[in-house]
């Protein structure tokens, strides 16, 4: 158990030396929404674990007829916490399984959403940039939340998982700068 706790608790100097580290790994390539140098990419997630904090990439390929893919991904952890990877964007594969993977460009955007399951309600955090307050719409099907949002410029669509039952009807939402929380009280 000392082991553990030697590991997770490191030296001010050597946190230093990993975020230094964690910036120059910060360029890691993307082509065509998929990672290239996996070793580096897994070396990027061990420095994340390390430091701590939040690196977003994200990049755009441009279609057939003005169409446009956005894709990124986001890798967040505090100090000696695991790693969480979220993909987002609007490219999905097609389900066909084939040597070559094959992907579609939807018309809906997966925001970044993030799901804190606090003492007594669940937090839901979801970045909508571009959208109005007015645009999202929110049901529950059992124990997922489905979260829309958008106009004709932007669109987004996330059915997000919860990880307990929760009373839909007595929800708080905030909206503000693009970021949109919504409080679940625990049933």
């Amino acid at each position: 158990m000392a082991k553990n706790i030697k590991k997770k608790f490191k030296p001010k100097e050597e946190k230093n030396i990993a975020k230094e580290e964690l910036k120059s790994l910060e360029d890691l390539p993307l082509v065509g929404g998929l990672f290239k140098g996996l070793g580096k990419f897994v070396e990027l997630v061990e420095k994340v674990e390390e430091a701590g904090g939040e690196i977003k990439r994200k990049g755009e390929i441009k279609g057939k007829e003005g169409v446009r893919g956005i894709y990124g991904f986001s890798i967040r952890t505090g100090i000696g916490e695991r790693p969480r990877i979220q993909t987002f964007g609007n490219i999905r594969p097609t389900g066909v399984k084939e040597a070559k993977p094959k992907i579609k460009i939807t018309e809906e955007r997966e925001p970044i959403v993030d799901v804190f399951d606090e003492k007594d309600h669940i937090l839901v955090v979801a970045e909508l940039p571009g959208v109005s307050e007015e645009s999202i719409k929110l049901e529950l099907k059992g124990d997922i939340l489905i979260l829309e949002a958008g106009d004709e410029k932007r669109k987004y669509y996330k059915e997000i998982l919860l990880s307990s039952k929760v009373d839909f009807e007595s929800r708080e939402e905030i909206f503000k700068n693009g970021v949109l929380e919504i409080k679940l009280k625990k049933s």
